[in-house]
């Protein structure tokens, strides 16, 4: 028998659905919603694949498609490294950490057009042992072929200076991506406390070791500086069920709403700026977004993105 309190919590739930259904049809509108903006950077619009309503490989499929194929990305003989979300120990249908069949079927394509090696890894929150099992991506990894690599070793990671950082100056970064050829950045799409969304830019900071200074420091602007040093070849987000409330831990499946939604691009600001419109907010409201767009590290103005936008169902 329902109580009150389901009752309440189901009503909140089909709210937030109905909400989130309304910023997923505008993304996917013909023309997208003006952004306002400030210091646009200049130059060709960046292309980013917007894709709904299959299972989550054939979507990976198609948004690869858009952008050139596995093959614009991963030549023979190069070494790849994958960087998920693997930060939470929690089972795939939390939606705390990226969904284990997006990162084997991505490693599985980097073999397939000659990847040397393909790595992942992650600096998780919780212990990295038990979440790399229970996120269930340790083992579609290896299943596909790749080296899975502990990522709270601190030998593994070098002191580098950030090149162009208003205030990150220097950050221990992980080897792998200091000298791998390609670098994919793969995080899912939730809601963050700190940051009302984690999505690429935020899921950079699994890349070094000592990132709990940001916080104390500036974290909008780290984030933003650190890309600076080294910007993914790739960035792909995992939307087919965000966690909209409670991030980045989530408490139950219940903070999950079902989008079944894919996005992709060369551009980390420009996919970031779309997913955030997915979570309800503008680009703006996401400061690392906006402190990147005002560095040139990318653009957030949706409407000089070239939007490849497919609805598979």
């Amino acid at each position: 028998m329902k109580t009150r309190r389901d009752f309440v919590k189901t009503s909140l739930a089909l709210g937030a659905t109905f909400s989130l259904v309304g910023n997923l049809n505008s993304l996917f509108a013909a023309e997208p919603v003006t952004t306002p903006t400030t210091s646009a950077p200049t130059g060709p619009k960046s292309v980013l694949a917007a894709i709904r309503d299959g299972d989550r490989v054939t979507m990976l499929d198609k948004a690869l498609a858009e952008l050139g194929g596995i093959q614009a990305f991963v030549k023979p003989g190069q070494t790849v490294v994958i960087k998920p979300n693997i930060g939470w120990n929690a089972s795939p249908e939390r939606g705390a950490n990226t969904h284990p069949s997006i990162v084997g079927h991505l490693v599985a394509l980097c073999l397939s057009v000659g990847a040397k090696t393909v790595s992942v890894f992650d600096n998780t929150c919780d212990q990295w042992r038990e979440t790399y099992v229970n996120s269930g991506i340790e083992k579609a990894a290896k299943d596909a072929g790749a080296i899975v690599v502990n990522g709270k070793d601190e030998t593994l990671y070098r002191e580098v200076e950030i090149p162009n950082g208003v205030k990150l100056k220097t950050a221990k970064v992980h080897s792998l991506i200091l000298d791998s050829d390609v670098f994919i950045n793969v995080p899912v799409l939730k809601h963050h406390q700190s940051t009302l969304m984690t999505a690429c830019m935020k899921n950079l900071m699994g890349i070094v070791w000592e990132r709990g200074v940001w916080h104390r420091v500036d974290l909008h602007q780290c984030i933003a500086d650190l890309l600076t040093l080294h910007k993914p070849a790739l960035n792909i987000i995992d939307a087919y069920h965000p966690m909209v409330r409670n991030g980045p831990r989530g408490k139950t499946v219940e903070d999950c709403v079902e989008m079944r939604t894919l996005l992709a691009s060369t551009d980390i600001v420009a996919i970031d700026a779309a997913a955030a419109k997915l979570l309800g907010r503008n680009p703006t409201d996401i400061t690392h977004v906006k402190i990147g767009h005002e560095m040139k590290l990318g653009r957030m103005d949706l409407e000089n993105l070239d939007v490849r936008r497919h609805k598979l169902a």
